[in-house]
């Protein structure tokens, strides 16, 4: 069965695309939670450290290996890493750009679920009427126990689920330029001018409560950006991983979104720029953005009490509309603050899906309404499973840890190998091909950073990543000290964790199906090539 010819309208269309996947929630809550607890300064001298060395890098590397792809007819990962590698083994290697953003996506409309539900209960007035917002939290989210949560109606999450589902699959079926590029050319400016008029509002706030004069905007600023001990803060190895982690996490480098949204391209487009341009529409997002509205609006009302140890979903699930409810107009900024999230997490959401129904086409022959109604199949399971095994949000914690963070390093890491030294690609290779119509040239000094540095930091980070969060490791080197973390106390010994258990068991019940479609897939390529000439 031939496949359906996608391309994108216009340069500017694949580059909101390409950011939409990037902007994502935790561009306005994640990022400004670290920022903070790592000391301003500090951190973003090692954030922008690992923006040069490995998010820019590998960047460029998926952006040309994605367009060397789409050239010859492949549009996801494993089709990708199969023709370019020019090896059997490719399109396992690629596996995990299929495999992550479907996963990922299992959890992740859940909570894109949550921003549009508190959306509505700020705009009816139901949110700031609650005195208790970590109640609110979770009630809505079943967090207290297994099963709460799975209600539906117009103040319940299951409906805002169904929206959800039905709002992704509706423009994923449209395809590439009527879909995807279409919700982010109007999604991506809208979030951007919701964000500006928040951001108005934040920085205009000056002191609201006359009794605590500590408690103002410029002091809101300073716990956000100022430098602190800035030398005491980068001999802190976390601080390194959490700095690299973030500019991989924001620019979905390695997630399998970018390679196939490159492969769209035709061979003379744009990449070098292009890669540019979507970065820096994230980090404006991010830095600009994000790191001006949050802490500073939580600072000035509930002070440091209400940012330190608050985590991603406890700063914007719990605090932020504490804060809303103090500030005049509160319901309106709630309203705005959570439509902005949910723009944010929906424009993210997309990139998540094209990958798997990509490959269901290519890769199993299949056209686009089955494709779909596969993909639709497989991750309502996942989307299930997080959402009844609610209680401490053990199993979207569990397969967010092991899909959305240690196999994004993993796949980031065979994704620069394969760009500098493959025998099919190879950084020579790489480098010209990156160059193809390109609107201005890479530094050279970056052909010896994404064949040497890039890998080198990457492994570094991934290393320090497991020692760190599966086997416990103090970040010592003159005593180091291992303790099994909850990674693994909640899969094995005496108090383990049933959802846990059940979770990492659906992970490997859904990398078996992966390595299955992925050997069906090799099959029916090697019948059936689909190479162009580029």
């Amino acid at each position: 069965m031939s496949q359906t010819k996608e391309a994108w309208s216009s340069r500017m269309g694949v580059i909101l695309a390409v950011a939409g996947s990037a902007v994502g929630l935790g561009n306005f809550l994640r990022f400004p939670g670290l920022a903070a607890q790592y000391g301003g300064g500090a951190f973003m001298i090692a954030y922008f450290t690992a923006l040069l060395l490995i998010g820019i890098p590998i960047g460029w590397a998926e952006w040309t290996l994605g367009r060397s792809g789409g050239v010859r007819g492949y549009h996801s990962a494993p089709g990708i890493f199969h023709v370019v590698m020019q090896t059997p083994a490719g399109k396992y290697l690629g596996m995990l750009g299929f495999l992550i953003p479907v996963m990922v996506f299992m959890y992740y409309v859940y909570v894109e679920a949550w921003c549009l539900g508190y959306a509505w209960l700020a705009v009816t007035g139901k949110l700031s009427a609650g005195a208790h917002f970590g109640a609110i939290f979770a009630s809505y989210t079943g967090i207290a126990q297994d099963g709460t949560a799975v209600h539906f109606g117009l103040e319940s999450v299951g409906f805002w689920l169904v929206i959800c589902y039905a709002v992704n699959f509706y423009f994923i079926y449209r395809g590439v330029s009527k879909g995807i590029e279409l919700a982010c050319k109007w999604g991506m400016p809208l979030l951007i001018v919701i964000a500006l008029i928040i951001l108005g509002r934040v920085l205009t706030l000056g002191t609201p409560d006359p009794l605590k004069p500590s408690q103002n905007v410029l002091n809101g600023l300073g716990f956000m950006w100022n430098p602190q001990d800035v030398w005491a803060g980068l001999k802190n190895p976390e601080l390194w991983l959490a700095a690299s982690g973030q500019i991989f996490f924001t620019l979905t480098v390695g997630f399998g979104a970018i390679c196939c949204y490159a492969s769209y391209l035709k061979k003379k487009d744009d990449v070098v720029l292009s890669c540019l341009t979507a970065a820096a529409a994230n980090e404006f997002c991010e830095v600009g953005l994000g790191g001006l509205i949050t802490v500073p609006a939580a600072f000035v009302f509930l002070g440091t009490a209400g940012i330190v140890g608050m985590g991603t979903f406890g700063l914007g699930f719990n605090v932020l509309p504490a804060v809303f409810a103090q500030m005049p107009y509160g319901n309106f900024f709630a309203f705005s603050f959570f439509t902005l999230l949910f723009l944010a997490a929906f424009t993210s959401s997309l990139s998540m899906l094209q990958p798997g129904a990509a490959f269901l086409e290519e890769g199993l022959g299949l056209a686009r309404k089955p494709a779909l109604a596969l993909l639709g199949l497989i991750s309502s399971f996942g989307t299930l499973i997080c959402w009844w095994f609610s209680k401490d949000l053990k199993a979207l914690d569990t397969i967010d840890f092991w899909i959305g963070t240690m196999m994004i390093y993993l796949q980031g890491f065979i994704l620069i190998i394969v760009f500098g030294w493959s025998k099919g690609m190879g950084i020579e290779r790489g480098w010209r091909e990156a160059h193809e119509g390109a609107a201005m040239r890479i530094p050279r000094v970056f052909k010896f950073i994404m064949q040497w540095v890039s890998p080198v930091f990457l492994g570094i980070v991934l290393l320090m990543f497991v020692l760190n969060s599966v086997f416990g490791w103090n970040f010592s080197f003159a005593r180091p000290h291992f303790a099994p973390t909850g990674r693994i106390t909640d899969l094995v010994g005496s108090h383990h964790s049933d959802v846990a258990r059940l979770a990492f068991i659906f992970i490997l019940l859904c990398v078996g199906f992966s390595v299955l479609l992925m050997h069906l897939a090799g099959k029916r390529w090697t019948a059936n090539p689909l190479e162009k000439q580029p």
